[in-house]
């Protein structure tokens, strides 16, 4: 049997709207995944550090604030920076349609806005994160 998928979910920045992040979290953890929420007003630096501290599979971000470009970027950076470009980013929040594919480009995978089912975050997580988990 394989591990339950680890993923860091966390609030970038000056954002303080979490019922979405807190209800996605949930869905996740009731999926059967381990969810590590690291709360509201953090850092890319903060998110980078809980991710590599736990392990994590996948980093989500909640950004509600206008300043998506700068967080994942931020985020997917950093990653990069401590060789850990396979930890999958995905997020969420009031995302332009146009920003999206620029985002793809950075090396954010999946972006779910207002809408989005629970139900295909979990599957699209599941999908993209199996890849990692065959490496352990």
């Amino acid at each position: 049997m394989t591990r339950p998928i680890r993923v860091v979910v966390a609030k970038a920045g000056l954002d303080g709207h979490d019922r979405g992040v807190k209800v996605v979290a949930r869905a996740l953890r009731d999926a059967g995944m381990e969810v590590i929420y690291t709360g509201l007003h953090q850092t890319p630096e903060q998110i980078v550090a809980a991710a590599l501290a736990e392990d994590a599979d996948a980093v989500g971000l909640s950004v509600l604030s206008g300043a998506h470009m700068t967080q994942f970027r931020a985020v997917v950076k950093l990653l990069a920076e401590q060789d850990a470009q396979d930890i999958v980013v995905f997020g969420g929040g009031i995302i332009p349609a146009e920003d999206i594919a620029e985002l793809a480009e950075l090396g954010v995978h999946g972006i779910f806005t207002p809408g989005a089912s629970t139900t295909d975050i979990v599957s699209w997580l599941r999908e993209n994160v199996a890849a990692r988990l065959e490496q352990d």
